[in-house]
């Protein structure tokens, strides 16, 4: 899906490097830059949604993920001149890609395939045009494209053209696809919690009230609530639902009830998100979406230790696009609060399981009717 290149493509200590690149373009000092861009994507594209009407959730925001992702990860030449032919070849990439057969029969010649690897090559194609006309000009640009091309391994290679559009098309996955679901997930969940809805849209008021309607990088740290409705959403949701792990040597584990097990090396260990997000001694009422759980005073995600919440993964594996992750849903969801009033209009989706990253089945149906939380309102309250 990403290419010979990149990820398990290649070698451990290579992929290592790789991952470290990625860690760098989106560590924190180089996140702030990218508030602005994706707060004029979200303005701009709910501009164009009326007083009021309906929409399927999902669709609109996996078009707007697309945007910000052209816009903050691609960068301008994407966003500007050819991104109607990159978020065609994306979406024929992850549709083809994301299926069980996929992950078991990877080179099965299918129609599937067939269609992934077209795709595939039509994304990389473009994604080294861009590379070389960058070159060619000496321009540089504020994007996590740029920060790929500039990234050297340690012993002073730089990175290739064909490990540049590898680790794009990987972390647009990321950045695209998996936020388009966990965000999908939090407005899911949102509003079908009226309470949450009130504490979440009492928390923007206050934010408005202090800051007025400015966002910036942190201003979005401030919406720890909103925080925690995204990170409660990923508890019941998970993007993943399990993580592999390949055992080198010999270990036991004991169990709460001190039964003792012994993992030989050579063998595969399963991490199931799905079972371990639900342990009723660590999450109280696992099947409640309560974002209060993470709270000061409960930290349920703690009781378990630095492993009992796995969303993003962990240790050497620790996904390290978390902080641009929960940005950009954030961005996203505090402007729809202070902009719309939702109401979940079809049934709560369920989950479809047949998708190596399961996303919520069919259409989610959300009315809006556009108002503005303006700060002389707030005043008044």
């Amino acid at each position: 899906m990403f290419g010979k290149d990149v990820a398990f493509g290649v070698d451990i200590v290579t992929r290592t490097e790789q991952h470290r690149f990625y860690i760098d373009a989106l560590k924190p000092a180089k996140l702030r830059c990218h508030v602005a861009p994706m707060l004029q994507e979200v303005e701009k594209y709910f501009a164009k949604w009326g007083q009021y009407g309906t929409v399927d959730l999902k669709q609109e925001l996996e078009q707007l993920l697309m945007l910000i992702s052209a816009r903050c990860l691609l960068g301008k030449e994407v966003r500007e001149n050819m991104f109607d032919e990159v978020f065609s070849g994306f979406h024929e990439l992850t549709e083809n890609s994301l299926q069980l057969i996929s992950l078991l029969f990877p080179y099965a010649p299918t129609p599937m395939t067939r269609r992934r690897d077209r795709a595939c090559t039509m994304l990389s194609s473009n994604f080294t045009q861009i590379i070389r006309l960058r070159k060619s000009s000496n321009r540089v640009e504020e994007d996590v494209l740029q920060n790929l091309m500039d990234s050297k391994y340690k012993d002073g290679r730089p990175t290739t053209e064909a490990e540049v559009t590898g680790l794009i098309i990987a972390i647009l996955f990321a950045g695209k696809h998996t936020s388009t679901t966990s965000s999908t997930w939090t407005g899911a969940r949102l509003l079908s919690h009226k309470e949450c809805l009130e504490a979440a849209l009492e928390e923007q008021q206050k934010i408005l009230k202090k800051y007025g309607d400015n966002i910036d990088y942190d201003i979005l740290l401030e919406m720890s609530f909103l925080h925690c409705c995204i990170k409660e959403a990923l508890r019941m949701h998970p993007t993943a639902p399990m993580f592999l792990r390949k055992v080198h040597k010999n270990f036991t584990v004991r169990t709460r009830e001190g039964y003792e097990y012994e993992i030989p090396s050579g063998h595969t260990i399963a991490s199931p998100l799905v079972i371990n997000h639900n342990i009723p001694y660590i999450y109280k009422d696992p099947n409640v979406y309560d974002p209060h759980r993470f709270g000061h005073g409960r930290e349920e995600d703690r009781v378990g230790g630095k492993f009992t919440y796995n969303a993003f993964s962990g240790g050497r594996h620790a996904c390290p696009g978390e902080a641009y992750a929960y940005m950009q849903v954030k961005v996203i969801w505090s402007h729809l609060l202070r902009n719309f009033e939702l109401k979940l209009v079809s049934s709560f989706p369920e989950t479809n399981w047949l998708k190596l990253s399961p996303e919520p089945r069919g259409k989610v149906e959300v009315s809006y009717k556009r108002r503005m939380l303006s700060r002389s309102i707030l005043e008044n309250l």
